[in-house]
């Protein structure tokens, strides 16, 4: 399978090509960052194309990595870049599903200790969860004297900007613990910002922790199929009639890879049309599974086809 992902991978997928991909898709998956906005700015014809999507009776998903926020602020952040009929269960975001995993697969009732943000809190806490780490440390406070919860069984650590060495040493006592749970909501390294500048992603802090920690996290989120098969469960969508849409070849196209979907690449993101011609075209075996079947410049690019298949059925 690798092999011919090489030889027929990074496909431009334009025309009746793509038509024919939608045609055999009845599920699409989405990320966000990158992909149908950037920051506070939706991608030109991103809304359009989700609606189309929608009108001809596709079954679409946002799944992001993107802890920073909990479910119903992404619902107003839609709505706010003009994307309509856009409904909670539609969000996936590794802050969620670390809730339901925590909750219906780990089944966790002790407490959880959690560097994070409040999309991360404010997830579990729906989901009845309990948790510590949101609290004030006592000012001048250190790992010699600061009090630990003896009923944390579980460490989350995901995206922190206000992480500090107290946080990190109090999550590396717990894990002392054989028994205590260890994990993370994604491992992306890094993030793109505005002007040029990036910020550590929680892959970062993650990898400090397993430092210190001598332990490796279960992931949640992308490449994780974890969050696939949330979907799956739920609503019952076939690996074979789906295609997942990312602009990360390490994130969003190996999540695709592990979980047996079509892959397509958005160059409106991180990741270039050189760095997958790279993977495609290298030696080493486990880059090929960050080869997308195709490549887009923007989801924009689906609005022909899917203008076209609205004038030859429209009922739709």
């Amino acid at each position: 399978m690798a092999g011919a992902m090489r030889r027929h991978g990074c496909r431009r997928l334009l025309g009746t090509h793509l038509k024919d991909l939608l045609y055999t898709k009845h599920c699409v998956l989405f990320d966000c960052d990158g992909v149908i906005w950037n920051d506070e700015k939706a991608v030109v014809g991103a809304p359009e194309v989700v609606s189309l999507l929608k009108k001809h009776g596709k079954s679409v998903f946002f799944v992001t990595n993107n802890c920073t926020r909990p479910r119903d602020s992404y619902l107003h952040k839609f709505s706010r870049l003009g994307f309509s009929e856009i409904v909670q269960s539609d969000v996936l975001s590794s802050a969620y599903c670390s809730a339901v995993y925590l909750r219906d697969v780990a089944k966790v009732q002790d407490k959880v200790y959690v560097i994070g943000c409040d999309g991360v809190y404010t997830e579990l806490h729906e989901a009845g969860v309990p948790v510590v780490g949101k609290e004030p440390d006592v000012p001048g406070a250190t790992i010699y004297d600061c009090p630990l919860d003896s009923d944390v069984k579980a460490v989350l650590v995901g995206y922190d900007d206000k992480l500090n060495f107290l946080k990190l040493a109090k999550a590396c006592c717990y894990l002392q613990d054989p028994d205590c749970l260890f994990l993370a909501t994604d491992r992306d390294p890094w993030h793109p910002r505005p002007r040029g500048r990036v910020s550590p992603g929680t892959g970062s802090l993650v990898a400090a922790l397993e430092t210190a920690a001598g332990r490796k996290a279960t992931v949640i989120g992308k490449p994780s199929r974890f969050m696939f098969e949330c979907i799956a469960s739920q609503f019952g969508v076939d690996p074979a009639h789906t295609v997942m849409v990312g602009d990360r070849l390490e994130t969003d196209i190996l999540f695709g890879w592990n979980c047996g979907v079509d892959t397509v690449l958005t160059l409106t993101g991180v990741s270039t049309l050189e760095q997958a011609q790279g993977y495609r075209d290298s030696p080493a075996p486990e880059e090929a599974a960050c080869v997308p079947n195709y490549v887009v410049d923007t989801v924009a690019d689906f609005l022909p086809a899917l203008n076209e298949e609205r004038k030859e059925n429209p009922a739709n």
